[in-house]
């Protein structure tokens, strides 16, 4: 495997993001035509939503959060924000889908950049949610339901939970086996339980390499950061299912595996290692990796890009596994239950200090408000950070005040 080469000399590039590229490439193209010609139907997911489910019926998957990311990572999001806003979408609600819609309003999208010949976003044939994440997506999914006078549907999940039991786990998997007939009657295609088994099995085969891909990082020094983490998420995210998601890891872990067997490191020089809790600054993610890099400091591990991890999945029996696996999710458990999670974490990476993003229209995904840090700070004796920002909307994140917080922070690990 040729010797991958470094970033401004401290930050080695990963030989296998140009695979990578090309899938999501192909992923986009088949929606845009997908939705042109009318076949395959065209189904919205939100990100931790029953895709499985979705592709076993024959739907092609498009994930507007993906979206959103995309328009934050381009710094695109402040120009459609104030249209949302103007038709009644408060600035202080998740700007990804204030980003998304105010795009869909002008007409625009970072699609028609990256991709010659898309220029919108696939129309949808059904729209199917989660509220897993926030409430916002089934208000992101009814705006757009409403636009194209397509079905919303979707499940309504518990949120604060401590231990996921039966009861839960009984009552998510029967919304989502509820979600059958409307799928049947917009896809044309009967449910096929065996069809089913194989994406659930498909989703288990990524989902157990995605995990051993980050937990490459337990090594020190770790082969890979958060940073790109954020970016090699993308087939978990939106492949999820598919046999090119299981391909492209099986890529990728090799060339990670054997950086770990070298020692070395995505880092010239690790010397701090570092949690990131919460959402990332989409707009700033080339900022932050350099800053972090400069100061030596590997941002190692994270519960955003685990969010993809999904060890309950069971082929054998797939309407409960999947109603497990999407009500263990992080983002779902009580605050008790992230803070077992996050000081497993902790020890497992080897991690000396945790840095909170406290993401200004994320309130869901945002855990350092209600006395986390302090509390896991006494625990188990290891310094915070907690970073002011947003997903999207830029005009939350003060780039200064964060760098002059981070390198003191990274001083006071020094001693």
């Amino acid at each position: 495997m040729p010797e991958a080469p470094r970033d401004k000399g401290a930050r080695k590039k990963i030989v296998a993001v140009g695979l990578m590229k090309k899938l999501m490439a192909d992923h986009f193209y088949e929606l845009d035509k997908a939705a042109k010609e009318g076949r395959p139907k065209v189904a919205w997911c939100t990100s931790v939503g029953p895709a499985e489910l979705l592709r076993a019926m024959g739907f092609l998957v498009y994930f507007p959060e993906n979206h959103g990311a995309v328009l934050g990572a381009t710094r695109t999001a402040n120009d459609y924000i104030p249209l949302a806003n103007a038709i009644g979408y408060s600035p202080d609600i998740c700007s990804y889908l204030t980003s998304d819609v105010g795009a869909f309003l002008k007409g625009e999208t970072p699609l028609s950049k990256a991709y010659e010949g898309i220029t919108s976003v696939p129309k949808p044939d059904v729209l199917v949610f989660n509220t897993n994440q926030c409430r916002e997506v089934q208000d992101w999914f009814l705006w757009f339901g409403r636009r194209f006078k397509a079905p919303v549907i979707g499940v309504n999940s518990y949120r604060g939970v401590k231990d996921v039991t039966e009861a839960h786990v009984e009552g998510v998997a029967k919304q989502i086996e509820a979600l059958v007939p409307t799928l049947e009657k917009v896809s044309g295609n009967k449910f096929d339980i065996d069809a089913l088994r194989k994406t659930v099995a498909l989703s288990l085969e990524t989902t157990v390499l995605w995990k051993k891909v980050l937990e490459t990082a337990a090594a020190v020094p770790s082969p890979i950061t958060f940073f790109d983490g954020t970016i090699h998420m993308g087939p978990a995210v939106v492949l999820r299912g598919t046999q090119q998601a299981v391909d492209y890891y099986k890529a990728l872990l090799p060339e990670l595996e054997q950086r770990v067997a070298e020692k070395s490191g995505a880092l010239e020089n690790e010397r701090h290692r570092l949690y990131w809790d919460g959402m990332p600054i989409w707009g700033k993610l080339r900022e932050m990796a350099e800053l972090f890099q400069s100061l030596n400091t590997n941002v190692v591990a994270s519960t955003y890009c685990n969010s993809w991890i999904f060890d309950a999945f069971n082929p054998k029996d797939p309407f409960r596994s999947m109603a497990r696996a999407y009500t263990e999710l992080f983002i779902v458990r009580s605050d008790e239950a992230k803070e077992a999670y996050i000081e497993s974490m902790v020890k497992k990476f080897k991690v000396t200090g945790i840095l909170f993003h406290d993401s200004k229209t994320c309130p869901n995904n945002s855990n350092c408000r209600h006395g986390m840090p302090q509390r896991l700070k006494e625990r188990l004796g290891i310094p915070f950070l907690v970073v002011y920002g947003d997903l999207n909307d830029l005009r939350c994140y003060s780039e200064e005040q964060a760098k002059t917080s981070i390198e003191a922070f990274v001083e006071q690990l020094e001693r």
